[in-house]
């Protein structure tokens, strides 16, 4: 280890002088030197194999060639906007690839800056269209920590804690398969389950006629990694119109190919009327978007929504090189194929290990729960275990879940199925010695 990395290895060890602790307790604060493809390059001199792609966001690797050499000729020509004081090419150029990979009519843009912001923009959007003041979302969701998307999400009561997020909202419950009785179908159980759910509450706490919006994650992230019958899906599509309700998407973390398609709506063939991504869209570079129909957009008239530094010139670079890099390495192809790879990998290990409850995913968005051998109750303990012996021999998993029982596995889309055995050796390694 050189000096350099001595010394600020010394600031990490005190860490709580300068970071809160709301930034600086998550797990593992890995102190690294520089990332490369699937890599982390510790300061303590190893290579770490990253299953984790900073969470859903490298979706082509750490530092593609490409990515850097776009951000790099950006910033010899152009840093900041702001978009509407000045326009330039890239914002533009995004705009009308994204037109080209996302469903039809979903082909106007508001740029901000991250997840959150994408939904806020959202929320925004279908409350001033509607004139109408509640939202619905769903139990288990995730959609963000700004006090707009903090309304909607469930994931978790600590997020909302003594906050008292200020827009009324209301809750369906989320269709986990694990609940689908044994004897029944859930493409059917889950489908006929919601219409009675929504029509009780449509009945006896909100009339659907003052209800804006439905958001929802196609694929519940933060809040487990379940992965929801395509029928119940297109219940809430069916729900949703019938009642002049608009559908928003949260696809911050589904996006971009994360499910085998460039968006989980068209993985499942729903098209929202409004869609919210961010994260995997410029490889690293902080973007975030609101997406919607030119039609919508229209009725959203200049200064009821705006940005200082949403759409910035390098971000909107990178994301360009990020979709050609998706589009020439036939990313969407190896999402799928070595998604299923990894998902029979950790099946098998499923077999072995009792303590693997189930494993989850579509595409490269695989989760696998752990649970008590003796109750079967979910074990957030065992999940730390997992995940602080992986990374001791050199693999970084994440967890998720709302009791932290779900060790999530998103690799690049560029990862290899030697890269998938490499991993899944170590962790068949951890789960052997506990």
């Amino acid at each position: 280890m050189n000096s350099e990395n001595q010394d600020w290895l010394k600031l990490v060890d005190n860490i709580g002088n300068y970071l809160a602790p709301s930034m600086a307790k998550d797990h593992p604060n890995l102190p690294v030197v520089k990332a490369e493809g699937c890599y982390y390059y510790g300061a303590d001199g190893k290579k770490y194999l990253d299953f984790t792609s900073g969470i859903a966001v490298e979706n082509v690797g750490h530092r593609h060639p490409k990515v850097v050499e776009a951000i790099k000729d950006s910033t010899d020509h152009l840093i900041h906007g702001p978009s509407g004081v000045i326009i330039y090419e890239s914002i533009l150029k995004l705009a009308q690839e994204l037109q080209g990979i996302l469903p039809p009519k979903l082909d106007n843009f508001f740029f901000g800056n991250s997840g959150t912001e994408a939904i806020e923009g959202a929320l925004k959007l279908a409350k001033y269209v509607s004139k109408r003041p509640y939202v619905i979302s769903f139990t288990g969701g995730f959609h963000g920590r700004t006090v707009g998307s903090l309304s909607v999400s469930t994931s978790k009561s600590k997020y909302r804690k003594h906050l008292q997020p200020s827009w009324l909202t209301y809750q369906l419950p989320y269709a986990n398969p694990e609940e689908c009785p044994a004897d029944s179908d859930p493409e059917v159980f889950f489908a006929e389950k919601l219409e009675k759910e929504a029509a009780k509450l449509f009945q006896h706490q909100v009339d659907p006629e003052e209800v804006a919006c439905m958001i929802v994650e196609p694929v519940l992230g933060e809040g487990g990694y379940i992965i929801p019958p395509k029928s119940w899906l297109k219940k809430i599509r069916e729900i949703c119109d019938r009642h002049g309700i608009l559908l928003i998407f949260d696809e911050v973390q589904t996006g971009f190919g994360r499910t085998g398609n460039w968006f989980a709506a068209q993985t499942f063939d729903v098209t929202p009327d409004i869609m919210a991504v961010a994260k995997g869209i410029a490889a690293g570079m902080p973007l975030g978007v609101t997406i919607a129909s030119k039609e919508l957009m229209a009725q959203w008239p200049m200064g009821t929504h705006a940005t200082t530094f949403g759409g910035n010139p390098i971000a909107c670079a990178a994301a360009r090189a990020s979709i050609a890099v998706i589009k020439e390495e036939k990313l969407l192809e190896n999402s799928r194929e070595v998604g299923e790879y990894a998902r029979n990998r950790l099946e098998k290990l499923k077999n072995k290990f009792p303590i693997i409850k189930d494993v989850r995913g579509v595409g490269l968005m695989i989760g696998f729960a752990l649970q008590n051998v003796e109750t079967g109750e979910p074990d957030g303990e065992a999940v730390m275990k997992v995940l602080d012996g992986c990374l001791e021999k050199g693999v970084l998993f994440y967890l998720c879940g709302n009791a932290g029982e779900v060790i999530r596995m998103i690799p690049p889309l560029t990862v290899s199925k030697e890269q998938i055995d490499d991993g899944i050796e170590v962790l068949e390694e951890v789960l052997e010695s506990i």
